[in-house]
């Protein structure tokens, strides 16, 4: 009975520390500068959407939306499309070919981002990519791929080798057994990939600060840093910003949850 009650209190003081900051800044955004400097922890006197209306109608928010959905969303689907096929090769490849390519792609995940910042900007600046969403999508690709090939590899292996085989005697090609048998046995672990490569990519600030100046070419997080100024931050402001940034991964991932579960499932069955 008192470890469950300690459990309950713990479970409640956790709770506490997550919905607590985020309730503050949900609360904020309702409010003005002024109110927001002379009670900071306090209820908003009337609920203003002034901030979200002005984000969409003052700041561009529209544009910048539209250029991280793209940059997401294609950087996330290329990501997995490219990663699958690799690692359906590498867990067909018998011998140590397989191993060894698998090994370049782990090595790929031991270098920090910071380190290839300069030489990375210098192959975008040469080739023409800066300030641009396909540039930016690429590099996005780069830096990804080996996480999801690490991934994707360490399921496939669990994948049994006689599937493949009895598919090989009926005739099937590999590019049939990849989109037939592979695909769909592997869904939960690309459900679970690419929740995780959508929060990378959205939340991505690094590379589009690196790559991005142009206004209409910013991504959201790159576009909040615009609200903080040297003297003064519009908190109000930034803080509908962050509603607005995070509201599309919370959904997002909600709707993928299920598909995930969906996934494991049908897995299993099959």
């Amino acid at each position: 009975m008192a470890s469950k009650t300690i459990k309950i209190i713990l479970l409640t003081i956790f709770v506490l520390i997550v919905v607590v900051p985020v309730a503050m800044i949900f609360l904020t955004t309702f409010k003005s500068t002024a109110q927001m400097y002379e009670n900071p922890l306090g209820l908003p006197g009337f609920f203003d959407f002034g901030n979200y209306i002005s984000l969409f109608k003052d700041q561009n928010m529209a544009t910048y939306f539209s250029n991280s959905v793209i940059v997401t969303l294609v950087s996330v689907f290329l990501t997995i499309f490219f990663a699958s096929l690799v690692a359906f090769a590498i867990t067909r490849m018998r011998g140590w070919v397989g191993g060894v390519i698998f090994s370049f792609f782990a090595i790929g995940m031991m270098v920090p981002a910071q380190v290839n910042m300069i030489p990375l900007y210098n192959l975008v600046y040469n080739l023409g990519l800066t300030n641009s969403l396909i540039g930016l999508m690429i590099v996005n690709i780069a830096v990804t791929l080996p996480v999801a090939v690490f991934i994707l590899t360490s399921f496939m292996k669990t994948l049994p080798s006689e599937l493949f085989e009895a598919c090989t005697i009926d005739g099937a090609n590999n590019w049939l057994i990849y989109r037939k048998i592979v695909v769909p046995l592997s869904l939960p672990s690309i459900s679970a990939t690419a929740i995780f490569l959508l929060v990378m990519h959205w939340n991505d600030l690094l590379y589009p600060l690196l790559f991005i100046t142009a206004d209409d070419k910013k991504t959201l997080p790159l576009a909040l840093l615009e609200f903080q100024g040297e003297y003064l931050t519009n908190y109000p402001m930034l803080f509908s910003g962050v509603i607005i940034v995070s509201a599309p991964m919370v959904l997002t991932y909600l709707f993928l949850q299920k598909y995930f579960i969906a996934g494991v499932t049908a897995g299993s069955i099959k």
